[in-house]
């Protein structure tokens, strides 16, 4: 099914084959850089086939709570985290520490036309399922390696995470409030940002690669840090320090380089004013009546207003507390000024926007019934995502997968499963 305008999109396989739905995935990645990028890939139709850990699995499935409670209310054993980056997945249970499991995936890998993980540089090599090892068995293999910090230089054997990498890639110190503001210091980002652009740029590292391929027959490695695209999104405060030589520092809210464009009090709460140019910041100064700053050669141009910021925002501040969020929206939106309300999360899913573009889901679940989750962005107008099915629980797919890609028969599967070589999934 594809993401209607309907505020409730629901799974639906009687839908037209995705954008990818002639690949498959073979998905050794957990946590969220990895899982990201594969489900953004499954989204599009892939066929992912998540390997996991007999009775363990992704560690993100333990990392509640919440969890996701069965039809009776109780706890499962999935916690919410595991639900944002698996949904359209297959789950299948491997120890591949094992030989006779590392020669499962190694057979496994033979028909992927993708390999996504994320394990420490070398980790996969001593189980034969390194890329030169699988390349040399899928000369047309994608492989995409995703670590802290990259596979060369002097941090490749470091394990990275989230957190050490915002502060390490300089996010930290240009996010939150400026030295001279009252609870000053660094902050990260409220969500695993640097893991979600990793995952971005994983899916997109893959998809040139297959297109690639689809010219020279052939796949390729695919080497991503999470370091490294630290870097790459410093973006603009990158470009500033290259080019203007100063080393950018924490404002809070308030952008380096355009004014006014941050946050402001409002008589009920707060509010944002995202003034782009110097026409939006005339129009705001005629609804905050007060016309003659568009004037004042201190504010005229947005040069100008950055200059005297800390002239400019307290005089705006003192009038934006005289009226509540919604009233000053609704004036500055009918004047074409772009300022919005800051909206905690039960807000956003309320939000008539956020309705209208059904970017919550409902997917069935064999525990729980139905669960919600947060629906893809990406709009393609002839092969739309699609939503095929819930996260999977643990080795739900163990014995199909392996019998319908390898062949396995019913008594190699209870043979491999005493053995403790595969897992399958039990309902809670």
């Amino acid at each position: 099914m594809t993401i209607p305008s309907s505020p409730s999109p629901r799974g639906d396989e009687s839908c037209a084959p995705g954008a990818l739905s002639h690949v498959r995935v073979l998905d050794l990645s957990r946590i969220l850089a990895g899982p990201w990028a594969t489900q953004l890939l499954a989204d599009l139709g892939a066929d992912v086939i998540k390997i996991e850990r007999p009775g363990v699995g992704d560690d993100t499935r333990s990392w509640g709570p919440p969890y996701v409670k069965d039809r009776e209310g109780n706890d499962t054993r999935d916690a919410a985290y595991f639900m944002c980056a698996n949904r359209n997945k297959k789950s299948v249970c491997i120890d591949f520490t094992k030989p006779e499991g590392a020669r499962l995936l190694r057979e496994m890998a033979a028909h992927a036309d993708i390999v996504v993980e994320n394990f420490k540089v070398g980790g996969l090599e001593p189980y034969g399922l390194d890329y030169a090892s699988l390349q040399a068995l899928n000369p047309r293999l994608i492989y995409c390696s995703i670590t802290g910090f990259g596979q060369t230089g002097p941090y490749a054997a470091r394990a990275g995470y989230d957190f050490l990498v915002q502060g390490l890639g300089g996010l930290m110190s240009v996010t939150g409030r400026a030295d001279d503001d009252a609870g000053a210091g660094p902050l990260k980002v409220g969500v695993a940002l640097t893991d979600v652009l990793t995952g971005l740029y994983a899916s997109n590292a893959i998809l040139a690669a297959l297109a690639h391929r689809e010219i020279s027959g052939a796949g390729q490695h695919i080497d991503l840090g999470l370091l490294d695209v630290q870097v790459a999104t410093l973006a603009n405060q990158a470009m500033n320090y290259l080019y203007g030589g100063t080393v950018p520092h924490r404002l809070g809210n308030a952008h380096p380089n355009v004014v006014p464009y941050q946050d402001f009090p409002t008589a009920d709460g707060d509010m944002i004013l995202a003034v782009g140019n110097d026409a939006q910041f005339a129009r705001l100064c005629q609804v905050l009546a007060h016309p003659e700053w568009a004037d004042d050669p201190r504010f005229a141009t947005n040069a100008a207003r950055v200059a005297h910021r800390a002239t400019l925002v307290p005089l705006l501040r003192a009038v934006t507390v005289q009226r509540g969020t919604d009233a000053w929206v609704a004036l500055l939106e009918a004047a074409g000024v772009p300022c919005g309300p800051i909206n905690t999360v039960d807000r956003v899913f309320r939000d008539p926007q956020v309705v209208a573009r059904g970017l919550k889901l409902e997917l069935p679940h064999p525990v729980a019934g139905s669960v919600p989750l947060v629906a893809n962005p990406i709009r393609l107008s002839a092969t739309p995502a699609t939503y095929r099915g819930a996260p999977p629980l643990l080795g739900e797919h163990t014995h199909d997968m392996l019998a319908s890609l390898l062949g396995l028969d019913a008594a190699a599967l209870e043979r491999l499963t005493a053995d403790g070589v595969i897992g399958s999934s039990t309902l809670r």
